[in-house]
């Protein structure tokens, strides 16, 4: 198992155990809400100014999970990879991205809003945010990100 394959976006974020007081859905009846409604923390594992807010679910756990983020504009992905498939619909704004080991702009397609986007498990991908743009990414945990070159990794302390 990768090193940081499980301390995604979510558990290395600011304590696994506050995201089922997050959630937006609780299980329990229909929940119907605002996107200004959403509460949105820093998003560690994108870092640059990324944020995200947990609909539902805990992406830590193996279960379901909706989640979305809010990338700034030029936010660069580097190469990495997710433990699961990963369903990605982009809400606002234009997500570049691209399969592949080797970041190249030119290589990206643009997701504008309604595009979605679906990478298998360990594929690696890449890309970037033009414009402010929010994602929306659903699946199954557990979930996280794995960066091909650790030196990306903006959870790692830079020497």
């Amino acid at each position: 198992m990768s090193r940081l394959v499980f301390a995604l976006l979510l558990g290395a974020l600011s304590g696994a155990g506050a995201w089922a007081d997050q959630n937006v859905y609780k299980g329990e009846e229909p929940v119907m809400v605002d996107s200004n409604e959403l509460e949105w923390q820093p998003a560690a594992s994108l870092g640059g100014g990324a944020e995200m807010a947990i609909i539902e679910g805990d992406p830590a756990k193996k279960e379901p999970f909706t989640l979305r983020l809010r990338l700034p504009d030029g936010l660069e992905l580097a190469p990495h990879t997710h433990p699961e498939d990963e369903r990605v619909t982009v809400l606002e704004g234009t997500l570049h991205l691209a399969p592949g080991e080797e970041f190249s702009r030119e290589d990206t397609e643009a997701l504008e809003p309604g595009a979605m986007a679906l990478m298998p498990a360990g594929e690696p991908m890449y890309g970037y945010a033009e414009g402010e743009t929010v994602i929306q990414l659903h699946g199954t945990g557990p979930w996280g990100i794995d960066y091909l070159n650790a030196s990306d990794d903006p959870r790692e302390e830079k020497q």
